[in-house]
Parts: structure tokens; C-alpha cells; sequence
């Protein structure tokens, strides 16, 4: 796999991941309004687009092939825990936008912003410490 497909393919999942956070996100906000609302679709919406893009991920970007559940678990437990730091870059984001503005619109532009920031960071992170053997015929 070429860098610039390497690339591509991560985008278009970040993009694919997003869209499903986006939109668990809005499932939620049609049930309610105010703070309480607020908290559980972001964070609803954080577990949907953190399992999609995890499946996505290992297969697709990393090419990882284990099986098993331990093996599953391990690398999911390593795979939200790089995504702590990554979270709070999204939400703060996200919430400050929301803050700020008190739009919807904004509030999603500032969750795009965040997630766009967050997935860079992540990336290294997911190289480096869950799936963490080289990348086989990665070229330039």
C-alpha cells in the first residue's frame, strides 16, 4: 500500500466514523433538548464512531488479522485508551463550539474540527501502541 492510499483509506474512514458519531449524535438530540441531552448524544455518539472505526482500522489500515476474543478485547481496551486524549481534543472542541455559538450548525463544525484533529493524533497513537508491528510494503 502506497502512503497516499494509506492516507486516503484513513480519511475516508475518519469521514465514515464521523458521519456515524454525527448522526447517532442527532438520534439522540430529537429526544431532548438541554445539557443532559447533550452529554449523552455526544458520548453515545463517541462509542458508535469509536467501534466502526476500530473495525475499520484494524482490517483495513493496519491489516491486523488476529482473532479471539482476548485478542479483540486487548487491542480495543489499548484502542479507546489512546483515544482518551483524543476524546477530549473532540470534545472540547465540540462543546466550545456549542458554547460559544449555541447552534447546532456550529456545534457540529466543531465536532468535524475536533475529530479532524483527533484522528491525526490517534493514528500515531494506534501505530505506535495497538497495532504496533511495521506497516509490511508501505511505500512513498
Amino acid at each position: 500500500m502506497t502512503l497516499t492510499s494509506l492516507v486516503i483509506r484513513y480519511a475516508v474512514f475518519a469521514a465514515i466514523a464521523t458521519i456515524v458519531n454525527l448522526g447517532a449524535q442527532r438520534l439522540v438530540l430529537q429526544a431532548g433538548e438541554g445539557a443532559l441531552f447533550f452529554a449523552a448524544a455526544v458520548f453515545i455518539g463517541t462509542l458508535a464512531g469509536l467501534v466502526v472505526k476500530y473495525l475499520l482500522d484494524k482490517r483495513w489500515i493496519f491489516a491486523d488479522t488476529s482473532t479471539g476474543i482476548s485478542e479483540h478485547g486487548r487491542k480495543f481496551s489499548l484502542y479507546t485508551a489512546m483515544g482518551i486524549v483524543t476524546t477530549a481534543i473532540f470534545w472540547g472542541m465540540e462543546t466550545s463550539f456549542w458554547l460559544i455559538w449555541g447552534t447546532e450548525m456550529m456545534r457540529e463544525i466543531g465536532a468535524v474540527i475536533g475529530l479532524a484533529i483527533g484522528y491525526i493524533v490517534k493514528y500515531n497513537l494506534d501505530r505506535r501502541f495497538v497495532f504496533n508491528r511495521p506497516l509490511e510494503g508501505l511505500t512513498g
